[in-house]
């Protein structure tokens, strides 16, 4: 048989178990904390009248005036924008000259004209493909 004081006592102990956590989500209590308010935190800027009041609207399908791409906007915060070329750059583009305009057509005919480097540097360039492993280094006698 049961014992009716048992199921009394588990009773009660489950009514205040539900009391104590109805009561955690009231307004009192350790869990009510002063919190801070998100818009007194940041200053509103005052409203300012602006100074130019002869702005005219744009015209229906006009082009948009910009500063330019975000690309060029880019280039220009991390590089300062344009800046005048030294005397020794100035100089020596000037030396260099400009390039023609088909010249990347013309370096892999085989009727222009190569300067030979030696033959160091046709022996890196004839050089097996590797990690360099057995890779050694030879000092020419002389």
């Amino acid at each position: 048989m049961r014992n009716p004081t048992r199921i009394t006592s588990a009773r009660l102990l489950l009514a205040s178990g539900a009391c104590a956590m109805l009561a955690a989500c009231g307004g009192g209590g350790f869990l009510d904390r002063d919190r801070p308010d998100e818009f007194a935190v940041q200053r509103q800027a005052p409203l300012v009248v602006p100074p130019d009041f002869n702005l005219v609207p744009p015209a229906p399908g006009a082009p948009r005036p910009s500063e330019g791409t975000a690309a060029e906007q880019a280039l220009d915060v991390l590089f300062g924008g344009a800046a005048p070329r030294s005397e020794v750059e100035s100089s020596a583009l000037d030396r260099a000259g400009s390039a023609e305009p088909g010249i990347r057509s013309a370096v892999g005919d085989a009727q222009t004209n190569t300067v030979a480097k030696g033959s160091v540097t046709r022996d890196i360039v004839a050089a097996p493909q590797g990690d360099g492993a057995t890779a050694q280094a030879v000092i020419p006698q002389g």
